[in-house]
């Protein structure tokens, strides 16, 4: 608001006092919640960076446990062994950071033709190792998936909460303190002009009870 535009009265300088101080409380909630979230933030990027590095021990694993299955039991075992391979689902639920909808992935193995123990003894073991190997990688891939989404709407809100705060920091408190400081001196200059009033009328006053 323009200066010209502000009443120069007492409770315009209360009220504006009161905005100035809630505008500073709100600038403190808003740079504890920018910290809580870049703690966050911070504290899944290093359980990411932890499940890539295993993930990409466990994804090589697997490929070299398929590579000896092929050279043992050919393709037609491994292609018939897709054939039992069970049907996956997933739910998606959310918790709250800081006002942040945070996604959960819960993923479901649903029920194969073969249970685990049948494949566990029918199966040739290179085979089956690798089979858990890809279900481990699988569960590993939806982790790394949940937790990078959680990454990118935590970097949003904090982006969206600096961007807040440098607003009230460097443009509304600012802003609010030039008004009180024009009340003010508006207010001392109305004072001033007041009491040179009251005393050139007291000076008026004397000087014609003198001139009876």
């Amino acid at each position: 608001m323009p200066a010209r535009d502000v009443r120069p009265t007492r409770i315009e300088l209360i009220n504006t006092n009161r905005r100035i101080k809630l505008a500073a409380r709100g600038l403190d909630l808003l740079k504890m919640k920018r910290s809580a979230l870049v703690m966050e933030f911070f504290k899944i990027s290093r359980e990411v960076r932890g499940l890539r590095e295993n993930l990409r021990a466990t994804i090589g694993e697997g490929i070299e446990l398929v590579r000896i299955s092929e050279i043992l039991y050919g393709d037609m075992i491994i292609e018939r062994l897709a054939g039992f391979s069970s049907e996956e689902s997933s739910a998606v639920k959310t918790r709250n950071i800081m006002g942040v909808r945070i996604p959960e992935v819960r993923v479901q193995m649903g029920e194969s033709l073969a249970s685990d123990l049948y494949r566990a003894v029918s199966l040739p073991p290179t085979l089956y190792d690798a089979m858990k190997k890809f279900n481990q990688i699988f569960s590993s891939l939806t982790e790394v998936a949940e937790k990078e989404s959680s990454m990118r709407r935590l970097l949003h809100e904090i982006d969206r909460t600096k961007r807040r705060s440098n607003a009230i920091e460097n443009i509304l408190i600012p802003e609010l303190k030039s008004e009180a400081k024009y009340i003010r001196m508006r207010l001392d200059e109305m004072e001033r002009d007041t009491f040179s009033t009251l005393k050139t009328i007291k000076k008026k006053i004397v000087a014609k009870g003198e001139g009876i």
